[in-house]
Order: structure tokens, then C-alpha cells, then sequence
């Protein structure tokens, strides 16, 4: 906790650096370009991150983005941008600075807790861990987002209208991996907080199995793919936002892990259990399985697979080692259960169970 005197002192570090940076910036802005200012500011939130607490470091952020849009874009001294391009790269300097902030500050703080239980393993173990993802995970999109930006944005070179859209393409898939590993890292703050609160609505399984397997088609596009759902399946009272991501990172982990032209099958069910300690006759049960003929999971690992920032030990480079740690905490934020085992003729079988209330649709009036 930061005492209230010592947070004022951190506020104004934050924003006299920023106003530091930007008069000197203002004095050279008529002789470089004003891309640089804002690598110079990205940098300044970068080592204010390391030194203060995240809510002065969200400030240097908005402030830096800010004073980039108002003194060194065009037309200068308004928060109006007339080019496309240059309002998309703020937009985008703005998330970098979010995200660079917030992964620089849970870093420190993970290496504070660590230290605190004299764990030097753990503790570069899991340096080693977030600075693999940032360099593999973060990185490669956003290069990728601002080599595209540059490559449009250069008034010497004629593109034809297939390139403009190979860029463009390019920018929107590199883009989705950036937002795919910042949902991870916000799912994993709001787990460890214990901030998940499920909203549980009636769900067709069905309809979300299919959904994000269309969100993954790229990914899938090399994996043979089968679906079985279940005749007649009944609608499931779950959290469809929950359920869309615990489906989305299995999915996607067995896309990347599992050689191509691995089948990957996805099974949904409707199940009925007694529960003879609790005098309960019936509980019924929604059944999901994702299972794969790939590698499959070490047997002296499998107990890990669900740890936090635990990765296989040949697993490829890349990876933050959080996806499956998200998955368990959101299955059994709905009071579900999910195992993994090893299936006999090879691959990695995952399974869900969720006692959870069902309706089936033949019983629901015509609204």
C-alpha cells in the first residue's frame, strides 16, 4: 500500500517527466520525425513502470498519448488528426504504452512476491517465462502492425490495391494475436483479484463450439476438424462470455501444438448423475471434450499443465503459459470440473463437466 503522501510525490514524478520529454521534444520537432518522440515516451513509461505504482504509470500512458497527439502530430497544438494513418499508429501507441505499463508493473511485482518467499528458482523461472512472451508473444504483432503502417504510409512507394490488402491483412491478424495475449493477462489480473463473477444465461453449446472454431479458421485451416454434438442437445445455463474463452485457448492450444494435419475432435453432451450422499436424485451435467492425436502431454507433467505460467519443458518457443490456467479458473468459477489425460492411441484428451441447469428446446413456447 502507498502511502497517500508518498502517491502524490509518484503523481507528480509522472507528470513532470512526461512534460519534461515533451518540451524537449518540442524544441527538435522541426528536425526529426515525431515517430521518435513517441519510441522516447514509450521508453519514459517503460522505466516509470519499474519505479512506481501502476495507477501514476496509467497516467504517464494517457498523458504521454496525449501530449504526442497535441504538440507533434498535425496540425499541432489540437487533439484533431486529419490522417488515418497517424490516428491509427495513436491509437496503437496509446495500447503498446497501456500494456507495456501494466506488464512491466505485474513483472515487478511478481518478482517482489518471489523474492519475499526466498524462491530464486521460481523467480527466474518465471522472469524468464514473461520475458519469453513479451518477446515472442508481444512483440512479433506489434512489429508487424507498425512495419505494415510504415510500409502504407510511404509516399515514394506505389502499392497495388492486392499488397494494400496483404498489409491490411496483416495488420488485422497481428492485431488479433495482440488481443488474444492481452485477454489472457487481463483474465489471469481478474482471477487472481477474484473479481470473476459467472453470468450465468441459457447457452446453445452447439453455437458457441462452432463460433469459435469460425474465429479460429486460420488456425485450423491445416487440422482436420471434427464436431460431434449430440442430438437434441438441451440449452446450459453458463456464462457464454467465460465459456467462448475456456473453448477459444483449448482450441488454439491444440492448433499450435499438434503437428499439421492433426485431427482435433470437439464433443458436447448432455449427461445425468445420482448423488447419493446429497440425496439427490438426478444432477444433470453439460459434457464437453477437446481431444487431439498429437504428442499428447508427459505423464509426470500432466499434474502441471493447469499451473500458472507453467509451460512442457520441449514445448516450442513462445507462449506465456497462462492459457490453460485461465481455462480451469474460468471452469471452475461455474462450478465445473475439467480433466486431462492421455488418450491410449495417442493425443491429448481434455474434459469439461458443468452441473448446471438445463432446458431442453422442445419444451419453450414460440415467443
Amino acid at each position: 500500500m502507498v502511502a497517500p503522501k508518498n502517491e502524490t510525490r509518484q503523481y507528480l514524478i509522472s507528470v513532470l517527466s512526461v512534460t519534461l520529454i515533451s518540451l524537449l521534444g518540442l524544441t527538435v520537432r522541426d528536425v526529426i520525425d515525431y515517430k521518435i518522440i513517441g519510441y522516447l515516451l514509450l521508453f519514459l513509461v517503460s522505466v516509470l513502470a519499474i519505479f512506481l505504482e501502476i495507477k501514476p504509470v496509467l497516467l504517464a500512458a494517457l498523458l504521454s498519448a496525449l501530449a504526442l497527439d497535441f504538440i507533434f502530430i498535425k496540425p499541432y497544438y489540437t487533439l484533431h488528426i486529419d490522417n488515418a494513418q497517424d490516428a491509427l499508429l495513436l491509437l496503437l501507441f496509446f495500447i503498446i504504452a497501456l500494456i507495456n505499463a501494466v506488464l512491466t508493473y505485474k513483472i515487478k511485482r511478481m518478482q517482489k512476491a518471489v523474492h519475499m518467499k526466498e524462491a530464486r528458482a521460481n523467480t527466474m523461472k518465471l522472469y524468464n517465462t514473461l520475458l519469453d512472451s513479451l518477446s515472442h508473444e508481444l512483440r512479433t504483432p506489434i512489429a508487424t502492425i507498425i512495419g505494415s503502417i510504415d510500409t502504407l504510409q510511404q509516399e515514394n512507394v506505389t502499392l497495388s490495391n492486392d499488397s494494400k490488402a496483404n498489409l491490411f491483412d496483416a495488420i488485422e491478424k497481428a492485431s488479433m494475436k495482440l488481443n488474444y495475449q492481452v485477454e489472457n493477462l487481463l483474465n489471469m489480473s481478474r482471477l487472481e483479484s477474484g473479481y470473476i463473477q459467472p453470468k450465468l444465461d441459457w447457452c446453445d453449446v452447439k453455437e458457441l463450439i462452432y463460433n469459435v472454431c469460425n474465429r479460429l479458421t486460420d488456425e485450423l485451416q491445416h487440422h482436420k476438424l471434427l464436431i460431434t454434438v449430440e442430438e437434441n442437445l438441451p440449452l446450459f445455463k453458463l456464462d457464454y462470455g467465460l465459456m467462448e474463452q475456456i473453448l477459444y485457448n483449448l482450441i488454439y492450444n491444440a492448433s499450435q501444438y499438434t503437428p499439421i494435419g492433426a485431427q482435433i475432435k470437439i464433443e458436447a453432451r448432455y449427461d445425468v448423475d445420482a448423488d447419493y450422499e446429497n440425496h439427490i436424485d438426478l444432477i444433470k451435467k453439460c459434457i464437453i471434450t477437446i481431444a487431439d492425436d498429437g504428442y499428447g502431454f508427459p505423464e509426470e507433467e500432466i499434474s502441471k499443465a493447469f499451473d500458472k505460467f507453467y509451460r512442457l519443458q520441449n514445448s516450442k518457443t513462445g507462449g506465456t503459459g497462462l492459457g490453460l490456467s485461465i481455462v480451469k479458473g474460468f471452469v471452475e468459477a461455474q462450478n465445473g470440473t475439467i480433466k486431462l489425460s492421455n488418450a491410449e492411441e495417442g493425443g491429448a484428451v481434455f474434459e469439461m463437466s458443468f452441473a448446471v441447469d438445463c432446458l431442453f428446446t422442445n419444451t419453450v413456447e414460440n415467443e
